[in-house]
C-alpha cells in the first residue's frame, strides 16, 4: 500500500495506511507535543539531529555518518515509506524529506497539515512510545537536492536557474536583520513559506492553482532549476516540497542559506 501514497497525504488516506507495516510514521514536532499525543506508531525524531548545529550556519547538513546516526536511531531502513509531520506546519517534517532526497531514500510523504489537521479533525492519537529496533541504515550523498554556496555563487548569472527566498519580507528587504548584512541574494524572488499555507485549513498546503499561481507571479517556471532558501534550510525546506509537489523536477536547498551567505563578507547581497 505505501508504496501508492503521493508525496503530499492528507490524514483520511494515512488513516487506512496506518497498519502497514512497511511504513515508518516520523514525528518532528516538539517533544511535549509528542507526549501529549501521536499518530500510533511515529517514532519521535528531534530536528536538530538534521542539523550541523556549527555556527554561523547552523542549518547546514551534517556528515553523511551524523545522518546515518539519526536515521538508524529510528528504525529506517531503504525499504521503508517515510511519512513525516511536525506541529507547526510541515517545516521540520519537510527538513526530514528533503535530507531523505539527498541521501536518495526513495519513498517519503508529508503529511498535510501534520498533527494539527490529524487532531483537529479528530483521528486518533496515541501516548504509547513504540519500540522500534535500530537499524544500520547507510546514508550516503546522492547529490542533486544539496545546493552549496559557491553553487549558489555560480547560478548568480545563469537564467535557467532562480532563487527562492522563503523568509519573511523583513528579512528578504533588510529591515529585519538576523546576520552581518541585511537583505537577500542577488535575483532572488520572494515568497514567504507561511503564505503557501492555508490558515483555515489547519495550515496545509493552498490548492495547487493558487501555489502555481503565486509562483507564475514571481516569474517562477516549472522548466527552471530552483534553489530554495531562507535563514537555516528550515522554512524553506517546506518551500521544497511544495515544488516538488507541484512537479518541479529541478529543486534544490541551499542548506546554509543567510546564515552562511549574510555572515559571509565576499558574497554579494540585493536590498
Amino acid at each position: 500500500m505505501s508504496s501508492r501514497l503521493p508525496l503530499l497525504l492528507e490524514p483520511r488516506h494515512l488513516l487506512p495506511a496506518l497498519a502497514d507495516k512497511s511504513l515508518l510514521i516520523v514525528d518532528l514536532g516538539k517533544s511535549e507535543t509528542y507526549a501529549r499525543g501521536h499518530i500510533a506508531d511515529a517514532v519521535h525524531l528531534d530536528h536538530r539531529r538534521l542539523l550541523s548545529g556549527g555556527n554561523p550556519a547552523p542549518g547546514k547538513l551534517p556528515d553523511l555518518r551524523q545522518i546515518s546516526s539519526a536515521l538508524s536511531a529510528i528504525g529506517l531502513d531503504n525499504n521503508m515509506h517515510v511519512v513525516a509531520y511536525d506541529d507547526e506546519g510541515g517545516g521540520w517534517a519537510s527538513r526530514l524529506l528533503w535530507t531523505l532526497d539527498v541521501v536518495g531514500h526513495p519513498h517519503s510523504s508529508l503529511l498535510n497539515g501534520g498533527i494539527i489537521a490529524w487532531e483537529n479533525e479528530g483521528y486518533p492519537l496515541s501516548t504509547d512510545i513504540p519500540a522500534r529496533r535500530p537499524t544500520d541504515y547507510v546514508a550516503v550523498n546522492a547529490g542533486y537536492a544539496l545546493a552549496t554556496r559557491d553553487q549558489v555563487m555560480t547560478s548568480l548569472d545563469d537564467p535557467t536557474v532562480v532563487l527562492l527566498d522563503a523568509r519573511s519580507p523583513e528579512e528578504y528587504d533588510g529591515s529585519k536583520i538576523r546576520a552581518a548584512k541585511r537583505g537577500h541574494i542577488p535575483g532572488a524572488a520572494n515568497l514567504n513559506w507561511t503564505d503557501t499555507m492555508d490558515h483555515t485549513r489547519n495550515k496545509r498546503l493552498l490548492p495547487d492553482a493558487e501555489l502555481r499561481h503565486m509562483l507564475a507571479e514571481r516569474n517562477i517556471d516549472i522548466e527552471q532549476e530552483v534553489i530554495v532558501y531562507c535563514h537555516t534550510h528550515h522554512r524553506s525546506s517546506h518551500s521544497y516540497i511544495m515544488l516538488k509537489h507541484l512537479g518541479f523536477e529541478k529543486i534544490r536547498g541551499y542548506a546554509g542559506s543567510w546564515s552562511e551567505w549574510g555572515n559571509d563578507p565576499t558574497t554579494p547581497v540585493a536590498l
